[in-house]
């Protein structure tokens, strides 16, 4: 065997065949405080994951409506202002009775509508005060009689399904304006609508919205049959049926994992190395999952992907960490020296690459709303674990443990083929892709990524903020739910997208003409948007009201501008128009869907009525309803894209120019990270997916998890060059030790998140494609990309030092001392 030495941080050169030679004493002081302690750090490690095992099987999963809400936004200020006179118009759970007969005037059906109503009234968490259905007293009829105006229950006193009760019901419906809100318009459903407390006022706990779900199902299976079908819309059954597919998740989340454990097994060919590589992985989303019940936190349907991806990214920096230690025992290095060796060398890239993810991560803090913060604490906190499970606990199991002879041959197999006989044959692959340093081809490499960042650019203009599809685009287009909310939109004209414009007024005046008049004028406007399909608002009662005094006559119906007639209405109207003081109003605006258009066209009317007419009479504010909501969540995501892009470019450049001390190696690892998040962006659009609460983080992480890649082909490509290499002989080196490692992860953990696109979780499958495609996008990058930038930016003379690059030596290698000794074609790189 050649004789081959590494020289370490505090002692002389260690030969590879002289082990006793390696001064246990070298290294920096993290080194030798883990390395000299190993039986103390494993034992410590041991006890924190027993013990955090336990707290995470008091995780929960909940989901909130509250920590949807973007808490500093004008609109959600508004509706917490108003909540109290907005009872029952936010979370709200609409349950749809339908019958496959000519109407729902049968006692059969009435009577399971009425069982139905009283079960669900005595659920938790229903706002009972402002729970609706024909069954309700609050619901009413108006009409003109002799006697003037009367009014009274929708459901008529002494109801016993008669054929003269059942007529007299019809009549008090026709009578009640509740046709196309409360009654279809074809007389074949009726609905039970549920206004949800967030938070139950008795018991102080938040709503088990998977426990809803479960009563809803059983509900749905009790009193479904033949010729009555039930349909449950709202947010509350969109997050249960998130909550109970978990199943699927969490069966996507395992095969994903065999895959990157079969994959890693096949490449090593060593079960010690790979189950300790997938262990130290798993421990640290222990590691997450115990910490978040401590530290006050729950996992929802939306941070649910968060233990996947630091898995992902442990997997990712644990088998560079194996690799290394692998190459070094191939070589001859006993299995502590080469743990040793190898965490000498990777270990700043690594914690780099990781404090780039944190930060990655950390910036969604930007984004005022609660779920995607709890979002990013929870992935800022895992990857935070990572640095200690993945970078020091793996190394030191490894010392112990090491690898199969086998594998550590096989590991250096490249090496070999360069040297046999004395012939510098390359690797195929690697020989392909070391191509891409020489001019020709490095300027292709050039040309073309341009061509595709031009042309990405050009396609993710049309990227959109929010959903895209109707109905729930967490969910597949063919769910049950999806179906449930076509048959509501289809049959009623109240959709289960609300938009309420709120009108406060001074103390008894709401009803006033001028007052009214504005009102019916934004109403008009709005109702001439595409995608609003009806509004309604205290004006609808007091037109009835004037066609009343008019003997019935429809021609009468309009404003009156006679004051007194109209006030004498306002004890008629539906209480979610006005309030009891007469000093608010709402406008309800009823939309065929929740997509991002239709909600940016309903909030720049309103604001820009608002701006017109707002005066102290009164005031016209955006915005309540749950599609309200979800247009102040458009806003702020869409203010917070870019500014959290540009926070996380700024990150990751800061820690780049740290750890290389050179604008030109900054811009050969930042360049191929913009490539992909343009392109990402560009799939977006030709996917249909919108940019949201759930697909956000998605971007940050493609950025953090491709300057891992990065990081950690460039550290030993600017190691060999200033070893006095050339670019293509440093390039090579790199792929050899790093290269080889990044490929695999790439290519694993892009095929391993790609089977998410088979979930019938929606949202999980969108992740699954983009994460996969920033994946493999990264890596490409890291290997074509990056050195083609490098034939333009890196100098290879070692006078210049890496500073080839700047001038300098980066901090990384001045920290360990890197040397590279080569002997009859092998080589040693150490950082």
């Amino acid at each position: 065997m050649n004789h081959l030495k590494e020289a370490g941080e505090h002692g002389p050169s260690v030969d590879y065949q002289h082990p006793a030679s390696f001064d246990k004493q070298s290294g920096s002081r993290v080194e030798r405080l883990f390395f000299n302690h190993r039986r103390i750090v494993v034992v410590l490690c041991a006890l924190i994951t027993i013990v955090l095992g336990l707290q995470a099987s008091k995780l929960q999963l909940a989901a909130s409506f509250e920590r949807m809400l973007p808490s500093e936004h004008p609109y959600v200020s508004n509706f917490r202002q108003f909540a109290q006179q907005l009872s029952g118009s936010g979370n709200v759970l609409r349950i749809t009775v339908a019958t496959k007969r000519d109407s729902v005037f049968y006692p059969e059906y009435l009577e399971k509508l009425r069982k139905i109503n009283d079960e669900v009234y005595l659920y938790q968490g229903v706002d009972r005060a402002y729970m609706k259905s024909i069954y309700m007293a609050a619901v009413r009829w108006m009409a003109v009689t002799e006697q003037g105006l009367e009014g009274g229950p929708v459901m008529p006193d002494g109801f016993d399904g008669s054929p003269a009760k059942l007529a007299e019901l019809r009549n008090n419906i026709e009578r009640s304006g509740q046709i196309g809100q409360l009654v279809a318009a074809d007389y074949k459903s009726t609905i039970v609508l549920l206004p949800l407390l967030d938070v139950d006022y008795n018991t102080g706990k938040p709503l088990d919205y998977q426990a809803l779900n479960h009563k809803l199902e059983q509900l749905r299976a009790k009193y479904q049959s033949q010729d009555i079908q039930i349909h449950v819309t709202g947010f509350a059954k969109v997050a249960g049926d998130l909550l109970d597919g978990l199943r699927q998740i969490l069966l996507f989340f395992a095969v994903a994992i065999a895959i990157c454990t079969a994959v890693l097994f096949w490449y090593t060919r060593c079960w010690r190395s790979t189950l300790l590589v997938v262990t130290c992985s798993l421990v640290a989303v222990i590691w997450l999952l115990g910490l978040l019940p401590l530290l006050g936190f729950t996992l929802n349907p939306y941070s649910i992907l968060v233990p996947f991806l630091v898995f992902a990214i442990g997997m990712s920096h644990g088998a560079q960490k194996m690799n290394g230690i692998m190459q070094d025992i191939g070589r001859g290095a006993p299995k502590l020296m080469a743990a040793r060796l190898t965490f000498r060398r990777l270990f700043l890239a690594g914690l780099t690459a990781l404090l780039a993810d944190a930060v990655g991560f950390a910036v969604l803090m930007v984004i005022k709303i609660p779920v995607i913060q709890d979002l990013a604490l929870a992935a800022s906190l895992g990857v935070a674990v990572l640095i200690f499970t993945n970078l020091v606990l793996l190394p030191i199991l490894l010392s112990y443990a090491g690898v199969s002879p086998t594998a550590a041959l096989r590991s250096l197999k490249a090496e070999r083929m360069e040297s046999e006989d004395g012939q510098h044959r390359k690797h195929p692959f690697w020989a392909f892709l070391d191509l891409f340093t020489e001019r020709k081809w490095a300027s292709l490499a050039v040309v073309a990524a341009a061509a595709l960042g031009g042309a990405g650019f050009v396609v993710s203009l049309d990227l959109k903020i929010g959903d895209l599809d109707p109905g729930a685009p967490e969910l597949r287009a063919d769910s049950r739910y999806n179906r449930d909310n076509a048959y509501v939109v289809g049959h009623y004209a109240a959709s289960s997208d609300v938009y309420t414009v709120m009108v406060p007024t001074p103390k008894g005046r709401c009803s006033e003409y001028s007052t009214l008049l504005r009102v019916h004028a934004l109403e008009s406007r709005l109702r001439a948007l595409p995608g609003v399909e009806s509004t309604l608002s205290f004006v609808g009662t007091a037109k009835n009201g004037l066609v009343g005094f008019a003997e019935g006559n429809p021609k009468w119906y309009e404003l009156s501008r006679d004051q007194a007639s109209i006030n004498s209405v306002t004890q008629y109207a539906p209480r979610e128009t006005l309030d009891a003081q007469c000093s608010f109003l709402t406008i309800q605006t009823y939309l065929t869907d929740h997509k991002a258009d239709t909600l940016t066209a309903v909030s720049r009317l309103v604001d820009e009525f608002g701006a017109q007419y707002n005066s102290e009479a009164a005031r016209f504010l955006p915005a309540a309803g749950n599609a309200g909501v979800e247009a102040a969540t458009n806003i702020v995501v869409k203010q917070a894209n870019r500014q959290m892009l540009m926070l996380v470019y700024g990150a990751v450049i800061i820690l780049a120019f740290i750890t290389f001390r050179s604008w030109r190696a900054v811009l050969c690892a930042v360049l191929p990270l913009v490539l992909t998040s343009i392109l990402s962006e560009a799939l977006m659009v030709w996917l249909g997916i919108g940019v949201k609460v759930a697909t956000l983080p998605v971007v940050a992480l493609g950025v953090g998890i491709g300057v891992d890649y990065a990081l950690y082909v460039l550290s030993v490509t600017l190691a060999n060059l200033r070893a006095g290499k050339r670019l293509s002989e440093a390039y090579y080196g790199a792929l050899l030790f790093t290269g080889k490692v990044v490929v695999l992860t790439g290519i694993t953990l892009g095929i391993a998140v790609a089977t998410w696109a088979f979930s019938p979780i929606k949202f999980q499958g969108d992740m699954g494609i983009l994460l996969a495609f920033m994946f493999l996008w990264n890596m490409l990058g890291a290997l074509i990309l990056l050195p083609a930038l490098g034939h333009f930016l890196l100098r290879e003379r070692a006078s210049v030092g890496v500073g080839a690059v700047g001038g300098e030596t980066p901090a990384s290698l001045r920290q360990s001392g890197v040397t590279e000794q080569v002997d009859a074609g092998q080589q040693v790189v150490g950082l």
